[in-house]
C-alpha cells in the first residue's frame, strides 16, 4: 500500500478525531462546567495520613469512601500500617463517619496528618504543566532541526500534538479524573511518539543518499523508507503496550488513568508516526521544490 498517496484519507482522519476532541472538552463545559475532570491535584482537596494497628487493604478502604462518592480518591500506602488519603473536600462531619467507618470494618486507626489542599497549589501545578509540555516541545524542535532540518521538526511536532490532543479529549470524553500523572502520561507518550518518529525520519535520510534511490520521487522514496521500518515500529509498540495492559488491569486504581492515557496515546503515537508525521514531511517538501526546480 502506498501510504503517501493516501495522505488526504489520514488527514481526514486525523482532523475529524482532533474535531472530535475539541468537541468532548466543550461538551463537558456545557454539562459539567469544566473541560476535564480535574481531581484534587488541580482543584484542591483534602489529605488524610491514617495508622492503622495492622496492615490494611486500600480495596477495603476505597469501598468504604465508595459509599461517600469517594471511590476514585487517591490511595497510597506510606509504610506497613500506614495510608495516604488524598480526597476531595469533605466537612469535618464527613471526615469523622468515614474513620468510624473503618474502625468498624477494618480496625482502630490515630490520624497522623489532616491538611486541606488549597485551589492555589492545584494552580501552580497546571502552571507547572503547561511549562513542562513548553520545554519539551522547543527541545524537540532544537533537536530534530539541529539533527535533519526544521520541517522535520515541524513535522514531528504536529504529529506530537495530534497524539496529546486527541488523547485529552478520549480523557475528557470518558470523564476520567485528571491529574499529575495524566500530565506526566502525556510527556511520556510524547517522549516515545518522537523516538519512533526519528527512527522513521533516520531511514528516509540514509535512502536519500543512496544512489540506487536517486531517481526515486520523494514521496516514493518516503513510503519505502515507512515500509523498511514497519516491522520495527509494530514490534516496538506491542512489546510496550503489554506492559501497560498489565499496568491497568492489576496495576490498582492508583495507576488506572495513568495506564489508560499511554495506552491510548501510544497506539496514537505509532499511527502517527507513520500516517501523520512522513505525509506532512512530503506535503511540505513538494510545496519547497516547486519553485526550485528539485526532486518532487
Amino acid at each position: 500500500m502506498d501510504i503517501i498517496k493516501k495522505s488526504k484519507l489520514w488527514f481526514t482522519i486525523s482532523s475529524g478525531l482532533i474535531a472530535l476532541a475539541f468537541f468532548a472538552l466543550c461538551f463537558n463545559v456545557f454539562v459539567h462546567g469544566n473541560a476535564m475532570n480535574f481531581g484534587i491535584d488541580f482543584t484542591g482537596g483534602t489529605l488524610l495520613n491514617l495508622r492503622f494497628e495492622k496492615s490494611v487493604d486500600i480495596g477495603k478502604v476505597r469501598l468504604i469512601l465508595d459509599e461517600f462518592r469517594l471511590g476514585e480518591s487517591i490511595i497510597q500506602k506510606s509504610g506497613d500500617n500506614d495510608l495516604l488519603i488524598r480526597t476531595v473536600p469533605m466537612t469535618v462531619e464527613t471526615r469523622q463517619k468515614i474513620l468510624a467507618e473503618m474502625t468498624e470494618k477494618i480496625g482502630n486507626s490515630e490520624i497522623l496528618e489532616a491538611d486541606i489542599i488549597g485551589p492555589t497549589i492545584g494552580k501552580e501545578l497546571a502552571t507547572q504543566a503547561i511549562w513542562a509540555l513548553i520545554i519539551a516541545s522547543f527541545g524537540i524542535i532544537v533537536y530534530v532541526s539541529f539533527r535533519f532540518e526544521f520541517k522535520y521538526a515541524l513535522a514531528a511536532l504536529l504529529a506530537l500534538y495530534h497524539d496529546a490532543i486527541i488523547t485529552t479529549g478520549i480523557i475528557a470524553l470518558l470523564w476520567r479524573t485528571v491529574d499529575v500523572t495524566f500530565v506526566a502520561a502525556i510527556l511520556t507518550i510524547m517522549g516515545y511518539s518522537i523516538n519512533d518518529t526519528i527512527v522513521i525520519f533516520d531511514r528516509i535520510r540514509e535512502n536519500l543518499k543512496k544512489p540506487a534511490l536517486a531517481k526515486m520521487k520523494f514521496g516514493e522514496l518516503v513510503n519505502a523508507s515507512i515500509w523498511e521500518t514497519m516491522a520495527r515500529s509494530i514490534n516496538t509498540v506491542l512489546t510496550v503496550l503489554v506492559i501497560d495492559l498489565c499496568l491497568l488491569f492489576i496495576g490498582g486504581e492508583t495507576l488506572r488513568v495513568f495506564s489508560l492515557t499511554l495506552l491510548i496515546g501510544l497506539t496514537l503515537g505509532a499511527c502517527s508516526s507513520i500516517f501523520v508525521a512522513p505525509p506532512l514531511l512530503v506535503f511540505w517538501h513538494r510545496k519547497e521544490v516547486r519553485g526550485k526546480g528539485l526532486r518532487k
